[in-house]
């Protein structure tokens, strides 16, 4: 499986989890994730698909893309508090998009992934493409990595926030979020300490978060 195949399958996950009746049953309820109601959240979880196909229509980035790690180390989101103003932002995206209902957002991520095969094949292997809502660049398939993250660890947000039980993702996308966090994790509180939760749970560190 490649890696664009991989993302077709994550967001057939997230489609999936996302048209569970208990998701519309709990819509308006607080979720899992502070501040966010159910459907604000699944609004969150959706957008991670629904946004690929605009920016796969806009012109490939002029200047080198930034590396993932660096993606991340530019993020104004990472280490931020809940309240901060890009926070409050993400939370009002998502309970803005959630407001037109459960069955409306499954539809339009539904309508999205059966198109995004087509699109990410017709992409040239070396394609960079622009966030606008970041100011930079980035290879296509760390761009893919980046929504795979948030698709997993959103996708288990919202089942934990409804009460349901979700199966594993692909090995194709796991392995490349699991890859993701470790080097993130290790790079916030050092390999020793990543080394030490993996491999030594008598002197693994409290925490050893990734973001």
């Amino acid at each position: 499986m490649t890696h664009r195949e991989a993302f077709v399958e994550a967001a057939r996950a997230a489609q999936s989890l996302l048209a569970h009746p208990e998701v519309a049953e709990r819509w308006s309820q607080p979720s899992a994730c502070e501040g966010f109601t159910v459907g604000g959240l699944a609004a969150h979880l959706a957008t991670q698909v629904l946004k690929v196909p605009d920016v796969l229509a806009s012109e490939s980035g002029a200047d080198a893309p930034k590396t993932l790690l660096g993606h991340y180390a530019s993020v104004a989101w990472v280490g931020a508090e809940l309240e901060s103003d890009i926070n409050v932002g993400i939370r009002d995206e998502g309970e803005a998009l959630a407001a037109d209902g459960a069955q409306a957002l499954a539809g339009q991520v539904a309508d999205v992934t059966e198109k995004l095969s087509a699109l990410l094949a017709a992409q040239p292997a070396d394609r960079v493409v622009v966030l606008p809502w970041v100011g930079w660049s980035l290879a296509l398939d760390d761009y893919l990595t980046t929504r795979m993250m948030e698709i997993a660890v959103h996708r288990d947000d919202l089942a934990v926030s409804v009460g349901v039980e979700v199966g594993d993702l692909p090995e194709a996308v796991f392995g490349p979020v699991l890859d993701l966090l470790a080097r993130l994790a290790a790079r916030r509180h050092g390999q020793t300490a990543m080394l030490r939760a993996l491999a030594r749970a008598e002197r693994a560190p409290e925490r050893i978060n990734a973001l």
